[in-house]
């Protein structure tokens, strides 16, 4: 599946990434970023790779592009979600199957608990390597990855 550019998660991922000097605006676009302010948790089982990212209401995260099919879970608090253009509000507890290709911008409606389940064959704990694999931080990258 190729994607396509959706001018309104570019734009608001362009916003972010100029007004990343002001409170509660985070990330240069190239990376994720990772900022006190919201908090990232990693843990490991067997050949899987669980990222817990606690946001406060008001929060807005733009996601990198995912490259796998893999399971979320809001398990506390209220988020709307824009995913490739389809927007929904979610209340937790609630879990999706996120498809190959979707990037996500979530605004947080209450303080919530957000946590993303990937797989992990080798069992590596490097976060750098993890990242590679299972994100693409833009569109152009992931169509590369897939010869697309």
């Amino acid at each position: 599946m190729k994607l396509r550019k959706h001018k309104t998660v570019d734009d608001l991922q362009q916003l972010i990434i100029d007004n990343n000097d002001k409170e509660g605006f985070y990330g240069n676009g190239k990376e994720i970023p990772n900022v006190p302010e919201i908090p990232i948790t990693h843990k490991f089982a067997d050949q899987i790779y669980i990222r817990q990212m606690d946001m406060t209401k008001g929060d807005v995260v733009v996601g990198a592009i995912h490259k796998h099919l893999h399971v979320w879970f809001l398990m506390t608090g209220k988020v709307i979600i824009n995913n490739n253009g389809d927007v929904v509000e979610h209340i937790a507890p609630c879990y999706t199957v996120s498809n190959p290709g979707s990037q996500r911008l979530i605004y947080a409606l209450e303080d919530s608990i957000f946590v993303n389940i990937h797989k992990n064959p080798t069992n590596t704990q490097d976060l750098k390597e993890l990242e590679k694999e299972i994100v693409s931080m833009n569109i152009e990258e992931y169509n590369k990855k897939y010869n697309i």
